[in-house]
Parts: structure tokens; C-alpha cells; sequence
């Protein structure tokens, strides 16, 4: 379990998928006006990318290695289709609002590799905790991005006033280049709390050689 939990865990912030790997950056960017369409789009990508990390994992053994990536996309395709219909038939309001990039799921980055370096290299069950640990580190990414991109550009958090009607918006944060550089700050935060964490586990296992010693 604990090695389950190491594998679950990484994908939220030591390998975050948007903060520390920088893959999908486009869905970053044009999804996350609003905290709900980052969030809608990182449950999507959750779904996804769990769903087909276990069946890549399933089939990995009867897949020849020449059309493995056709395979993974195929697959990728098959699970973005279905998401795209039952948000057709319930939720038609966000379904429209994410337009074109809930399509591009199929090409996302982050799923393919996850996919290509984990889940067609081990079993099912551990391939089934990296892709939900990657998806919920996506999820948290795009939600954090959404909130703080929808409170400084409309005042509002999940569509709920917070500053009042006196605030005067930062228009540019509900634009692309404000995620862009509200992005590279995150990156940078994120960088500089991993660096710290390192340091305090190389202090660690120093203190504890040590005392061995």
C-alpha cells in the first residue's frame, strides 16, 4: 500500500503534470478563465488518463511494439468519446464552453506519456494509481490556475462575488498571456518547494547515515 501511495502521491506535486513536467500547457491556458472550466477539464483529463492507463496496461502483452502509440490513441479516442457524450446529454453548457480542446484530449501529452513510460511497463493495479495521482495533480493545476486567473479578472471564485461590485477586474488575468505568466509563477513557486523538500530528505538520510556511523 505505501508503494501504491508513493505512486499516487508524485503526481500531485514532485511531478506535477503542469507544474513540474510542463506537458499540456495548452488546456492551461485556454481552459482555466474560469475556476469551473479548469476544474471540469481536470476531472475530464482524471478520468481519461485513469481509464487508459489500466487498459494499456491490460493489453500491453498482446500489443506489437511497432503500433503501440496507434494502439494508445486509439484507446485515448475511444474513452474522450465517451466523455464527450454523456457531457453532451448533462452538462451542454460546459460541454460547449470547453469547445474544441475536450476533442484535443486525445492528443494531450500527458496521457500518451503516462501511458508510453508507466502503464505499458507495469501491472494494472500501480498503472491504475499513477494515471489517478497524474490526473488529480491536473485537476489541482488547472483549478488552482482557474481560481486565482477568475478572482483577480472577475472578482469571483466557482462564479461567487468575492471583492464586490467596487472591484475594478484585472482583465488581462482572463486572458491567455495573464495564465501564461501567472503559469511561470506557479512553475516557479512549486520549483523552489520541491528544492526545499529534497534538501530536508537529503539532511534526513545524511543525519541517518551518521548516526549509523
Amino acid at each position: 500500500m505505501k508503494n501504491l501511495w508513493n505512486i499516487f502521491k508524485k503526481g500531485l506535486i514532485a511531478e506535477n503534470p503542469i507544474f513540474v513536467l510542463a506537458l499540456s500547457l495548452c488546456p492551461a491556458l485556454a481552459t482555466t478563465s474560469t475556476a469551473v472550466n479548469g476544474f471540469t477539464m481536470g476531472l475530464c483529463v482524471l478520468f481519461v488518463i485513469t481509464c487508459n492507463n489500466t487498459v494499456v496496461s491490460i493489453i500491453k502483452n498482446f500489443v506489437n511494439p511497432k503500433v503501440r502509440v496507434p494502439v494508445y490513441i486509439t484507446c485515448i479516442a475511444t474513452i474522450v468519446t465517451v466523455v464527450e457524450l454523456v457531457m453532451q446529454a448533462y452538462a451542454p453548457l460546459l460541454y460547449k464552453q470547453l469547445g474544441i480542446y475536450l476533442a484535443l484530449v486525445v492528443v494531450f501529452a500527458i496521457i500518451l506519456a503516462r501511458a508510453e513510460t508507466f502503464a505499458s511497463k507495469n501491472p494494472v493495479v500501480p498503472s491504475f494509481f499513477d494515471g489517478l495521482g497524474m490526473g488529480c495533480g491536473f485537476t489541482l493545476a488547472l483549478t488552482i490556475i482557474g481560481m486565482i486567473r477568475e478572482l483577480f479578472g472577475s472578482g469571483a471564485i466557482f462564479g461567487f462575488n468575492v471583492f464586490g461590485a467596487s472591484y475594478n477586474p484585472a482583465l488581462i488575468m482572463i486572458l491567455p498571456p495573464g495564465g501564461f505568466i501567472l503559469i511561470g509563477y506557479l512553475v516557479a513557486i512549486v520549483k523552489v518547494y520541491n528544492q526545499h523538500m529534497e534538501k530536508i530528505k537529503m539532511q534526513k538520510l545524511e543525519q541517518a547515515n551518521g548516526g549509523e556511523a
